[in-house]
């Protein structure tokens, strides 16, 4: 019976936390209440999550993350990309290539993508490539290098600690270089051959923008019943070159259609026109054509656009975003910023009707209408990326040394077995506080509280699966359908089915849960665990075919207008040519050794 009720609150939590309903602190408490009130865990083993050598650490590495980026400690290495991009579009990527992936080895891919995509959106113009042939890539380099070290990302470092905590001697930091190096080669050459093949070209709104408007602004334009220009082609109302007066995009429905591919559509009643131009250029057009400006959302209601003469910007909801389940009207965002709300972009679709009791979500971009200090108050709250064609990296850059010093230092001490990882990251986040590189609310904001929370719930599942048997009758099913071909197609497939399983839920859930199985599996066949976890730390990072698996594939969504279909047509091949290279190489880097 206990292993019935395990089972659902099992398939709860894997419902909620790859659906999403919930944010994941509300489903991780409810998960450790469930297994602490039911009995199958004592409240100690139900909240032993929050203890973990791997949560301290995870929680540590955002921190000293943050200190290197607050600090503008990585800014040399946005000067190199400027420095040698030039006007080579495979010379960007190949630096983008070098830069995120050495960095994402060392630190939270998070930050890191985060930081680097309006770098992007900057270089992109002065190779003249579209964003979506860039941002993707940044996404994919980052969970690449992450694969290198077991601090790269937080899937390794839970890894680490389960087999710890089985009595194993866990693993080094330069533990999975070796197969991390090949995946990092092996997903770059995929990435350099086929990024122009299959990757779209697609570029936000504000890359669209010259660097220099001068007086130009942006605005909304809707085309009623009985404006003038309804029946005619977008190439003779709007010509290219037509003075004063530029168009953008065209939002049909809930689809986007960007000025290069709108220019033989016939104009509709209901679009929307997204324009550039002078003051004088769009009123003229506006009389002329009979089109109107479009309203937009202040908070609660909705109102006439009351001036031109403010900024249009977009802003992609962050995966760890206080916004993320509230709606709108909640936000107060016109209240609080003197933030205007036109439409909101989710998975590639535009809605602009029903926005005020729209929950949000993210990787939702709005596309918002505000002045310069608006945009700055809104970007400063760190629950939004606003999406520009500029970097804004340094912050305290006297504390950049220091910073560096510290990671450098916790790298150092760890590989020489001074201490326990978790004590000297924590050691770390210490003195940059006290040094006063980063102030404690500082610190405590640059945590990541749903990968935490997730984190902390998830490992309570790992061992009721245990506690409960039901990771050994799934053990048993695993040996029934592979056993028999031996240890490696054993190996491959788990590999397979971890990787799966990240499409579509989060690498750190998922790891926890396979974990326990790897333990299993391994006694059952009488070798040591090594190669299984190693399996299952890679295929849990392998997350390229969907936005969801991953939190940077989330983020760079918006900022490169991509759909479900992006990820799956460039993603899907690199899953399965990794899990070939899987296959084949842990074998050989993580011998199948009998337990002496």
């Amino acid at each position: 019976m206990e292993q019935i009720i395990f089972a659902g609150i099992l398939l709860s939590a894997i419902t909620l936390f790859a659906t999403r309903v919930l944010p994941f602190e509300a489903t991780s408490v409810l998960v450790l209440v469930s297994l602490a009130l039911t009995g199958i865990l004592t409240p100690q083993q139900a909240l032993s999550g929050f203890s973990n050598p791997a949560t301290i650490t995870i929680a540590a590495m955002f921190v000293l993350s943050a200190g290197l980026i607050r600090t503008g400690a990585l800014e040399f290495l946005v000067r190199l990309l400027r420095s040698t991009a030039k006007q080579s579009a495979f010379r960007l990527l190949v630096m983008l290539a070098i830069v995120v992936g050495l960095s994402s080895a060392f630190l939270n891919n998070t930050p890191i993508v985060v930081m680097m995509i309006p770098v992007a959106l900057a270089l992109s113009r002065q190779t003249d490539v579209k964003p979506s042939k860039l941002l993707l890539p940044i996404s994919y380099f980052a969970i690449l290098g992450g694969t290198c070290t077991v601090i790269g990302t937080s899937t390794n470092l839970l890894v680490d600690a389960a087999y710890r905590e089985h009595g194993g001697p866990g693993f080094g930091i330069f533990d999975f270089a070796p197969l991390g190096i090949c995946y990092f080669l092996l997903g770059t050459l995929y990435i350099f051959l086929f990024d122009k093949k299959l990757l779209p070209d697609r570029a936000p709104l504000s890359s669209m923008l010259p660097s220099d408007r001068g007086a130009t602004f942006v605005t909304e334009l809707t085309v009623g019943a009985e404006a003038s220009l309804v029946g005619k082609l977008l190439r003779d109302v709007l010509p290219p070159g037509k003075e004063g007066v530029r168009l953008l995009e065209i939002v049909r429905g809930e689809e986007v259609i960007f000025a290069g591919q709108a220019l033989d559509e016939t104009v509709a009643p209901e679009d929307s026109l997204i324009v550039e131009g002078t003051p004088q250029g769009i009123t003229s057009f506006i009389e002329q054509e009979g089109v109107q400006i479009a309203s937009v959302v202040e908070d609660a209601e909705r109102v006439e656009v009351r001036s031109m003469d403010l900024s249009i910007a977009e802003a992609v909801v962050l995966p760890d975003s206080p916004f993320v389940g509230r709606t709108v009207s909640m936000l107060g965002l016109n209240r609080l910023y003197g933030v205007k709300l036109m439409a909101i972009q989710r998975h590639g679709r535009q809605h602009r009707y029903h926005l005020r009791g729209m929950r949000l979500a993210g990787g939702d971009v709005m596309l918002l209408q505000s002045d310069r200090r608006g945009l700055d108050a809104l970007r400063e709250t760190g629950a939004v990326l606003v999406v520009e064609g500029v970097d804004h990296l340094i912050v305290n850059k006297a504390g950049a040394p220091l910073a560096l010093g510290i990671l450098i230092g916790v790298i150092a001490l760890a590989t020489l077995g001074v201490a326990e990882l978790p004590i000297i990251a924590a050691a770390g986040v210490g003195i940059l506080m006290a040094t006063g590189v980063l102030r404690p609310r500082e610190a405590i904001a640059s945590m990541d509280s749903p990968v935490l929370f997730l984190v902390a719930g998830s490992i309570p599942l790992g061992i009721a699966m245990e506690a409960t048997g039901l990771a050994q009758g799934l053990v048993n099913v695993v040996l029934a359908t592979l056993g028999g071909m031996g240890p490696i197609a054993v190996l491959s497939g788990f590999y397979f089915l971890t990787s799966l399983l990240s499409s579509f839920l989060s690498n750190n859930a998922t790891a926890v849960l396979m974990a326990p199985l790897a333990f299993g599996v391994a006694s059952a066949l009488g070798l040591q665990p090594q190669p299984f976890l190693v399996a299952i730390a890679f295929g849990a990072s392998a997350s390229f075919a969907t936005p969801v698996g991953y939190q940077t594939n989330t983020i760079v969504m918006g900022p490169g207008g991509y759909t479900f279909g992006d990820y799956f047509r460039f993603g899907l091949p690199l899953n399965i040519m990794l899990w070939i290279a899987a296959t084949i190489l842990i074998p050989v880097f993580y011998p199948l050794l009998p337990v002496n």
